[in-house]
């Protein structure tokens, strides 16, 4: 099975170190290209965790590589207009040539995720099928006919123009592991992108995953399976593990304790890099978007020589 490889963009980490400038995240962006990644992924927050709007930066990555696939890790469509949300996504796959990725997710239940979504006035109870309805929409408008949508949009023969470059749309992968984001992900999504488990409580619900869109009369192997994983790659273990744990908490305001439950993070030597990136190959994922701690460029070094001992 062939593995891609994808990189995320630091945009938050800029940002919460006052180095709002988007030139240097774009060379990064051309890096990432000229290195072999297959796709670079920028993540969303308006107003939780400040960082750069990733629609637009992802028109600024598009209009200047022509390889790598774009992603979003990932959106939250609810706080979107979906009307907006489809012409947005309906350019931007035009401008890429087919080369998006729209990865979704419902955001955490924490006080200033819930404080963002009460600044754009929407419920936070209601996100989800809130989400799913947007979704729905966008599909709807992507598909280049009239369409008429009697619910929280009402549209009367509306007609978006362009289209995506790919006919129906990009591809959505859903995010989460809750029960319910794993059902949601086999029965509506083109892939799953959780951040964790392990290897192996990644490969149980990536089963269960399967088993839902199986039972939704779907073919699961048209699904992908992805991950959002964390790094720290030195030779100094113990180094590298007080670099992720700095590095979460900084990033999250939560202690690093609590987020490793919820999040697959690896911090050691390459030779263990390679070993714990393998095992969720091994485990049946065929695309996994790397965010590291610091030193972007160095690790992206590292990566590419593990990718080269690995054969991907």
């Amino acid at each position: 099975m062939t593995v891609k490889l994808g990189y995320l963009l630091p945009t938050r980490e800029r940002v919460m170190h006052g180095q709002p400038e988007a030139a240097p995240i774009l060379d990064l962006a051309d890096r990432a290209e000229d290195m072999g990644f297959d796709s670079v992924w920028i993540g969303d927050s308006i107003l939780a965790r400040p960082r750069h709007d990733p629609i637009t930066m992802l028109a600024a990555i598009a209009g200047r590589t022509s390889k790598v696939e774009l992603g979003t890790a990932v959106l939250l469509p609810a706080l979107r207009n979906p009307v907006v949300l489809a012409h947005q996504f309906a350019t931007l796959d035009q401008i890429s040539q087919g080369r998006i990725i729209l990865g979704v997710g419902i955001a955490g239940d924490v006080p200033n995720i819930r404080a963002e979504f009460a600044s754009v006035g929407v419920p936070f109870e209601k996100r989800v099928g809130r989400m799913m309805e947007g979704l729905r929409l966008c599909q709807a408008f992507w598909r280049g006919e009239p369409v008429d949508w009697d619910g929280r949009w009402p549209v009367e023969q509306g007609v978006l123009a362009p289209t995506p470059y790919r006919p129906g749309g990009p591809p959505i992968w859903g995010g989460g592991s809750a029960p319910a984001g794993l059902a949601r992900a086999g029965k509506y999504f083109d892939g799953w992108f959780p951040t964790g488990p392990d290897a192996a409580g990644w490969a149980k619900d990536w089963q269960i995953v399967k088993d839902a869109a199986r039972d939704a009369g779907r073919d699961p192997d048209d699904l992908t399976g992805a991950l959002y994983l964390t790094m720290v790659i030195d030779d100094d273990a113990a180094k590298a593990q007080q670099q992720i744990e700095t590095y979460l908490e900084e990033y999250y305001g939560v202690a690093a304790a609590i987020l490793a439950k919820r999040q697959a993070c690896y911090a050691g030597p390459a030779e263990g890099a390679a070993e714990w990136l393998k095992g969720y190959a091994d485990a049946g994922a065929s695309h996994l978007v790397l965010r590291f701690a610091g030193d972007n460029e160095r690790h992206m070094d590292a990566i590419a020589d593990i990718r080269g001992s690995l054969g991907w």
